[in-house]
């Protein structure tokens, strides 16, 4: 935009230009032609003194700019080295850091490894010398080196005759013979001692506990029901579980085990707020509105306990579930209760589905996981499966464990937490209340041949075996906790 200035002085050379030729033609008597041509002329050179002029002051100014602008750049650059410099410093400090850093986790990770191959070394040789010492140790001693943690084991309510006669028979029994050898019945003499039992209220509940591996800490129990008939002799669950369902009692024992299961989640409770107890719930309980509605009335009467009461299921139960069961699983969840699967067949599961649902514990016998061809038979191999349900808020825990050497290899599994005859049979438990010689006196009914012999005072005592092999490991590595 031209400024006015430039206006004005263009106007101002017009008329000096203008004037001089009315001058030179008023004055000196020049024509008007040369008159005229002298202004233009004179009107000229003041149009290029002007220019010159102005482009010198321009060419100063600029001039100046281009200064400044240098100065700004040479700033600017010492600037961006200095910046340069103090990152090539901090990169330096960086890579020295993480090359020592390097070093050190490496020489701790060797460190570790030489002490895993050292500690599995240990472990499978102490486990060899089990195995040798087992030969020519008595039948009873090694229910006293393979319990766990004695603590742990105190705050559980058993008798203490029912506690040492359960361990010491123990060893002498495979995982599927938990219970005293009953003589064979027939489904209708099972039938009656069901209802006998179920009306005199004689359902007795055995705890087995669960612990964490490699501690051996007890962190939760099982409860198992069991039934006495007429004349003492026990009824495994095995036995009268089709026969109740058929008949319809499965409702009424179940409602009755799930009292006796929260009135043992409070006793407990009061020496250990972490610890947990399961409960196994039938099939057709879950199934039927009718048998289902004063159990659920229960539970949500003590949802108080829902964090440390968990419903244990069948795994054919999951999968054939109706649009009964599954309502009634979500209003459990809803309650907060979490859920357990037992009597696992294979190892095909659908984690994310089951987290949805509520499970939160799957119990996987020790051999099933251990068995070789089950890698090719599922979708996942049994090593990982632990990894894979845990990313799901799902601990595996191993059942049916009777060996060492079962738990060395389930440790290679990542199997944190472990059940069976190896740490504790299923025990009876105590009475509240009683004393010790009402615990004698409960012990008593449950012995068909009549009332144990005493121990006599002449015979000599005998030293149990020092706990071996890996839980005295275990303890020695992990320190008093």
């Amino acid at each position: 935009m031209i400024r006015i200035s430039t206006i004005f002085i263009a106007i101002c050379m017009v008329l000096v230009a203008a004037s001089l030729g009315m001058i030179l033609y008023s004055l000196a008597g020049i024509s008007s032609t040369e008159s005229a041509i002298a202004a233009l002329t004179v009107l000229t050179f003041l149009i290029l003194y002007n220019a010159v002029s102005m482009r010198l002051r321009d060419r100063t100014d600029v001039g100046g700019q281009i200064a400044d602008l240098s100065r700004g750049t040479a700033d600017l650059a010492r600037q961006v080295a200095e910046f340069g410099r103090r990152l090539a410093a901090v990169e330096g400090r960086v890579v020295s850091a993480n090359s020592t850093g390097a070093d050190r986790i490496q020489a701790v990770s060797a460190e570790i490894g030489e002490l895993g191959v050292l500690v599995k070394q240990l472990a499978a040789s102490v486990a060899h010398h089990d195995d040798m010492l087992a030969a020519g140790v008595s039948v009873a001693a090694p229910a006293v080196a393979n319990k766990p943690d004695i603590e742990a084991q105190d705050e559980l309510p058993f008798s203490a005759e029912d506690a040492r006669s359960a361990a010491s028979a123990a060893p002498a029994l495979p995982s599927h013979a938990t219970d005293e050898a009953a003589p064979s019945r027939s489904p209708a003499q099972i039938l009656a001692a069901v209802k006998h039992a179920v009306e005199e209220n004689r359902i007795d509940i055995f705890l087995q506990p669960m612990v964490s591996l490699p501690q051996r800490k007890v962190r939760f129990y099982e409860a198992v029901t069991r039934l006495r008939d007429d004349k003492d002799q026990i009824i495994a669950a095995d036995d009268f579980i089709s026969v109740a369902e058929t008949a319809g009692l499965i409702g009424r024992i179940d409602h009755m085990l799930m009292l006796r299961c929260v009135q043992v989640l409070r006793r407990l409770m009061v020496r250990n707020k972490d610890v947990g107890v399961f409960c196994n719930v039938a099939a057709a309980t879950l199934g039927s509105p009718a048998t289902f509605a004063p159990c659920l009335d229960f539970l949500e009467a003590n949802r108080a306990l829902a964090a440390s009461l968990v419903l244990e299921f069948k795994q054919a139960t999951f999968r054939n579930l109706g649009p009964a069961e599954t309502e009634h699983l979500a209003a459990l969840a809803q309650r907060g209760y979490r859920f357990s699967i037992d009597h696992v067949a294979d190892l095909r599961f659908e984690p994310r589905e089951l987290a949805d649902r509520g499970v939160r514990f799957i119990k996987v016998p020790a051999a099933l996981l251990l068995d070789q061809r089950q890698s090719s038979n599922s979708d996942i191999h049994p090593s990982d499966l632990s990894d894979l349900l845990g990313r799901f808020g799902i601990d595996l825990i191993a059942e049916r464990i009777e060996g060492e050497r079962a738990v060395v290899d389930l440790l290679d599994y990542d199997v944190r937490f472990g059940q069976g005859f190896l740490f504790a049979p299923p025990r009876p438990l105590r009475p509240e209340g009683a004393s010790a010689t009402g615990g004698a006196v409960a012990n008593k009914a449950q012995e068909p041949n009549g009332p144990r012999k005493p121990a006599s005072s002449d015979a000599p005592p005998i030293d149990p075996p020092r706990a071996i092999g890996n839980a005295a490991l275990a303890r020695r590595v992990a320190g008093p906790n």
